[in-house]
């Protein structure tokens, strides 16, 4: 069939991008092989968009045979994430979550990455202050920070910042509640994870926050594998929220939660985008600030909150604590968890 020369230049054109397309969505299926490969995982969604289009395009060329197979491969590729973050109409947005049943306290957990250098810090503190979160977990505290998050003292009396050596990414955790009776939070991965035992009412619950760094070639998987010891004494009930920057189909997300024992809470959807794009732009951002939970947690909602001057979005999660069997359980979950902290504790 002769086809018009620019129709086919531009559809050999695009056939070549949708193969080197398809070389990166099918390396991004095989990071437990190397943390290089895992890379391009995160960015499965992008690609697995851009794929679709340039199956469009070379169908508009007539490349039938290979535009049906780009947009069917595109669409598969789609498909692989709408288990953890509905995309396109794909997944149940709703799935993994509990409806509260209106018998138990509900507890709200704020997640922020607050942006090292946020031009707009009093946009986090007023955010804090209308939401009002039983506990909050902060990512990026850097120097500037400390004087910020002081103002917050009255109405968050027990805290913990754990300070990375470059001031920059040290992580935090703010709490209304108590921490429980004779333990202690702790830091670990020289910044990276704080771990608090907060008393909800009598149940102890393992608060942590966590702030990996960036994918290969960078260090995030040594220093997930640095932290499988901490991450280890999480108890048999916690709640764990940070910026991993890591999607939740990837492979370092599934280490974490395997390390601790923890079921992901459903990606509330793009939290972070390159701050020099315009908002209107998130969608196309990536969603790296996952949550994670186990034991008695039953988490009921998560959503993402308006910006708050960070290049990333809060995120609010509501959830409620299962009772225990019986009473003295508290009792022995919450030794357990004060004991494993304490053991293994950086100092």
């Amino acid at each position: 069939m002769n086809r018009n020369p620019l129709r086919s230049m531009i559809g050999s054109i695009t056939l070549l991008a949708a193969f080197v397309m398809s070389l990166a969505l099918v390396a991004g299926f095989f990071g437990r092989l190397h943390p290089a490969l895992d890379s391009f995982a995160h960015f499965r969604v992008h690609l697995a968009v851009f794929m679709v289009l340039a199956g469009v395009v070379l169908l508009a060329c007539r490349f039938w045979r290979d535009g049906a197979v780009a947009v069917a491969f595109g669409l598969a590729a789609l498909a692989t994430v709408s288990g953890s973050m509905p995309i396109l109409g794909l997944g149940n947005a709703h799935a993994g979550l509990e409806p509260e049943n209106g018998e138990r306290p509900t507890y709200r957990l704020l997640q922020l990455n607050l942006r090292y250098n946020n031009p707009e810090p009093n946009k986090v503190l007023s955010l804090i202050g209308r939401i009002r979160p039983d506990v909050v977990t902060l990512e990026e505290v850097s120097g500037m920070w400390a004087e910020k998050l002081a103002l917050l003292s009255s109405a968050y009396p027990y805290r913990i910042q754990c300070e990375y050596p470059n001031n920059v990414f040290g992580v935090a955790i703010l709490s209304v509640r108590p921490f429980v009776e004779g333990s202690q939070a702790h830091c670990y991965g020289h910044g990276a994870l704080a771990i608090a035992p907060v008393d909800f009412g009598g149940h102890a619950v393992n608060v942590a926050a966590l702030h990996l760094g960036w994918p290969w070639p960078f260090k995030q998987s040594r220093q997930v594998s640095a932290l499988e010891a901490p991450l280890g004494l999480l108890g048999g009930t916690a709640i764990l929220a940070g910026d991993f920057n890591a999607t939740p189909w990837s492979v370092t997300v599934a280490r974490v939660g395997k390390l601790g024992g923890l079921t992901l809470v459903p990606s509330v959807g793009p939290t972070w985008l390159w701050r020099r794009l315009p908002e209107f732009l998130r969608f196309s951002g990536l969603p790296i600030d996952q949550v994670m939970h186990k034991g008695n947690v039953v988490v009921h909602s998560a959503r993402a909150l308006a910006e708050a001057g960070s290049d990333h979005l809060p995120v609010l999660v509501e959830f409620s604590l299962k009772p225990s069997p019986a009473g003295p359980e508290d009792g022995a979950e919450t030794s357990l968890a004060k004991s494993a902290i304490e053991a293994g504790s950086e100092g």
